[in-house]
């Protein structure tokens, strides 16, 4: 599992020494190990560059984390963390995740960004027919898929056959034709923009004129032709509001969601303003407090294509949806406004991420090879495969009864050597007795599918020791690296000294809070019920009728009527300064007086109990004095490393280094 390294570890870790020079001087030792000046003035200016002026700390303080930074380093190397499995794996993880940023060739990828980038300012609809071929079929059985696919290209377009009958009669993709249980397309596959198509076929349709047939286009499933239907604009970006009532969980105690969007909705359409209602009911917390209003998205952005259709049917800016249930609850939706499509330097990290899943990455990979290639020393006994494999092709070659040679001799050969790193075949052999298992079914040509085999094998081959190589020919690479190594096993240090002894040590837990009860206090806390209003004559009588003590539901059966709802009430205790509260609430018992915002929010308070200033349970906020009881706990211990090591302080040279940061 991916560790979620807290940010101030990495403030701290953000530098690696690639090797002093001979002007650079020693800040501290720690056991006789030297830290020197430009280590710590790497991070001491990473920190400025990132963090807010106003949070910035002095030099002093940043000096004192750094020392202790690197007594925590020291600690950890001494109790072997870094030796741990655990740690081992998830470093590996993270380097292999790392690298794959770095077997990239920028040339190829920004040609393919800009590619991508053209492509997404339109949606292209198209029509297909698909001819099977496996990708290692024989020559003969790939021309005889090629005529085929020819052949009814030459139908539609010499003697005028309409593409659609050509589809359903033809081609080998069965949602042409339907069936029972679904309609045919007739080889229509609609409307779609980049990336929604694997990337030959995605170019084809591009680069077909509208009303025109392709030529075939071989893709990992046969031969297709294309004919492109239409083009038109992207849709674009919206940016929308919104209002979330999450599902009730069974057994759980509350409103029923769906009458309560619909109370929601009925205050809307009477005037009530939107953003104040997101802000007070809606469950989405992080766009509540900005009136609902979410970032902006395209299509095929969300995780809910409920919501996403709903938002993008909304035609004019301050449109409101009706109430509507995704997987995630109910939702009312408000268009703010319509965005064109985003600029080229905006998009490009996204369509670089998008590059490295797609199909496109093997256009990048090639050109990355080619790189390698000039790199490194490479002998490659590219005779072997004709010469020794095809000779293993016989006829239990795609069958559960082949095995690869057992002779020594012959899996000992030489297939290829990287600089002084040497591939045998027996590496090779395995790696066709793994492969077969995948394309036993498809009756593939058994030397079309050595052949790729080799070319994978060696590509393969090539990559990793590349990647393998990184940390000695790309010192970006060596940096970040060396960031999250530190950093990964300062975690697990703080993790193992301080954040789990914290949560186990309940009679240590319990005499801090104690100890330190002034620091956990409720305010001033009101029992009592808040009523919402729209209007303020419906306000006004939910004032008399909690007056004169009618309850909730005759208030709301007098109240709202005729589908309005008029009033809404959230019974709870509120603590002072509570959201739902008027900033200037008077705390007294009894029914308050009508508080205005605006012109559609109007909002009544009874109070039937007010609680006093008091003091908080543990259970109340066991989180809390956990996370104040851990920062105790590290303080302590730092004392207890700074007894237990060494520290020598060059003080002239820290002296030195104050003058020349301020």
């Amino acid at each position: 599992m991916k560790k979620n390294i807290p940010l101030f570890l990495l403030l701290l870790v953000s530098f690696v020494s690639f090797g002093q020079s001979k002007k650079d001087k020693v800040l501290f030792t720690i056991e006789g190990e030297p830290t020197y000046v430009s280590e710590f003035s790497r991070v001491y200016k990473k920190n400025l560059d990132i963090i807010d002026k106003k949070d910035q700390k002095e030099i002093e303080e940043y000096f004192d984390l750094f020392l202790e930074y690197k007594l925590k380093l020291k600690e950890a190397e001494q109790l072997k963390l870094d030796e741990k499995d655990s740690y081992k794996k998830e470093l590996a993880g993270y380097r292999k995740q790392l690298s794959r940023n770095y077997l990239t060739d920028e040339q190829a990828t920004e040609k393919l960004v800009r590619e991508a980038y053209e492509r997404l300012q339109k949606e292209v609809k198209a029509s297909h027919i698909l001819i099977k071929v496996s990708q290692d079929a024989s020559p003969e059985d790939t021309l005889k898929a090629y005529n085929a696919i020819m052949k009814i290209r030459d139908t539609i377009v010499t003697h005028g056959v309409s593409f659609s009958q050509m589809a359903v009669e033809q081609s080998d993709d069965p949602s042409a034709m339907g069936n029972k249980s679904m309609k045919g397309n007739l080889g229509n596959l609609g409307y779609f923009s980049a990336f929604r198509m694997v990337y030959p076929f995605e170019s084809a349709a591009y680069n077909t004129k509208v009303g025109e047939v392709s030529m075939p286009v071989r893709t990992q499933f046969g031969y297709h032709i294309i004919k492109t239907e239409d083009i038109r604009d992207n849709a674009g970006e919206i940016t929308v509001a919104h209002i979330l009532l999450l599902d009730k969980k069974e057994g759980e105690n509350k409103e029923d969601p769906a009458q309560k969007i619909q109370d929601i909705y009925s205050q809307i359409q009477s005037g009530a303003d939107f953003g104040t209602l997101a802000k007070r009911f809606s469950d989405d917390r992080s766009s509540g407090v900005n009136n609902g209003q979410l970032p902006r998205f395209g299509r095929g952005r969300l995780s809910s294509k409920d919501f996403e259709e709903v938002a993008f049917s909304l035609k004019e800016p301050n449109e409101i949806s009706k109430p509507f249930q995704s997987e995630f609850g109910w939702h009312i939706v408000k268009l703010i406004s319509k965005h064109s499509m985003r600029s080229f330097e905006e998009e490009k990290p996204n369509l670089e991420r998008k590059i490295k899943n797609d199909k496109r990455a093997s256009v990048i990979n090639s050109s990355i090879l080619k790189k390698i290639r000039k790199l490194y020393t490479i002998e490659e006994n590219d005779k072997a495969v004709k010469n020794d494999f095809y000779a293993l092709a016989d006829d239990t070659f795609f069958s559960k009864n082949w095995q690869k040679p057992t002779d020594e001799a012959f899996l000992n050969k030489t297939l290829l050597q990287i600089k002084d790193t040497k591939i045998t075949y027996d590496e090779f052999a395995t790696y066709l007795l793994k492969n077969r298992a995948r394309v036993m079914t498809q009756n593939p040509a058994a030397k079309e599918f050595i052949n790729r085999s080799y070319k994978e094998f060696v590509n393969g081959k090539l990559l990793a020791f590349y990647e393998s190589d990184l940390e000695n020919i790309n010192e970006e690479f060596a940096a970040i690296y060396g960031e999250y190594r530190d950093g990964l096993l300062l975690f697990d240090l703080m993790e193992t000294e301080i954040w789990e002894k914290a949560k186990i040590d309940t009679i240590g837990l319990e005499t801090f809070f104690n100890a330190n009860k002034e620091n956990y206090k409720w305010n001033k806390r009101v029992e009592g019920v808040i009523a919402s209003c729209s209007k303020e004559s419906a306000a006004q009588k939910v004032q008399q009728l909690l007056k004169v003590g009618k309850s909730l539901d005759e208030i709301k059966e007098a109240i709202n009527k005729e589908g309005n709802v008029n009033v809404i009430f959230s019974p709870g205790v509120f603590e002072d300064g509570h959201r739902n509260l008027p900033e200037n609430f008077k705390f007294s018992t009894g029914v308050s007086d009508i508080y205005k915002d605006g012109t559609t929010d109007f909002t009544i308070i009874k109070v039937n109990e007010i609680l006093p200033a008091s003091y908080k349970e543990m259970s109340e906020i066991k989180g809390k004095v956990i996370s104040d009881y851990q920062v105790y706990l590290e303080k302590e211990w730092i004392k207890r490393l700074k007894e237990k090591y060494e520290i020598d302080i060059n003080k002239r040279t820290y002296k030195k280094l104050k003058k020349l940061v301020k």
